[in-house]
């Protein structure tokens, strides 16, 4: 059983703790972490959710989760990236990029979003099957095409507009970051 702190509308602890399923069903504020995760070759690793997920089941998405009682957004992060890919991040490699306030009837939350750059193959991530049934890395054009073409197997395609295409243009940035980089290491005598 997962248990969540409960959060007031401005994101201060109440003290107050609940089971997650409780949380949802009676529309209760809480906190909930994820990150996109870039590769060297600034693509984007997604995760299909698995079938059985009440929460956009069979949907490509970002790596995250609930934060749970005790746990810092970092905290949260890093354990649900180990728990669902395999990974284990290190502090330096976590980037915040900002929270952001999911205020709808079904899910009221404080979501913390932060950028990620790794540099595994497919092969070597580790699913946990009862999450996800599978990863890949996606261009962020590919991404931006099925926000376009309003594909729903993509979750972030019921995102806000404004919202998704602010994190497609910092994804946007992230890569030439990496790209630079890259250039100027293979320079450096």
């Amino acid at each position: 059983m997962e248990f969540l702190d409960i959060v007031d509308e401005n994101n201060n602890l109440t003290g107050e703790i609940e089971e997650r399923n409780y949380v949802h069903e009676l529309g209760l504020w809480h906190r909930h972490s994820s990150c996109w995760i870039m590769n060297n070759n600034g693509e984007i690793l997604l995760q299909k959710r698995a079938s059985t997920k009440k929460r956009n089941p069979s949907k490509w998405s970002k790596t995250g989760g609930h934060v749970e009682t005790g746990e810092t957004p970092i905290k949260a992060l890093k354990r649900e990236v180990l728990e669902e890919i395999g990974i284990k991040l290190r502090d330096d490699q976590i980037e915040f990029i900002k929270e952001f306030k999911n205020n709808t009837e079904s899910n009221k939350s404080f979501n913390y979003n932060y950028f990620v750059r790794v540099n595994y193959r497919i092969e070597e991530y580790i699913i946990q099957k009862e999450e996800l049934s599978e990863v890949r890395y996606f261009t962020i054009e590919e991404i931006e095409k099925a926000k376009l073409e309003n594909d729903q197997s993509f979750a972030s395609t019921n995102w806000p507009d404004n919202d998704f295409y602010k994190e497609i243009e910092y994804l946007k940035c992230k890569r030439e970051e990496i790209k630079d980089w890259i250039f100027q290491s293979f320079f450096i005598f």
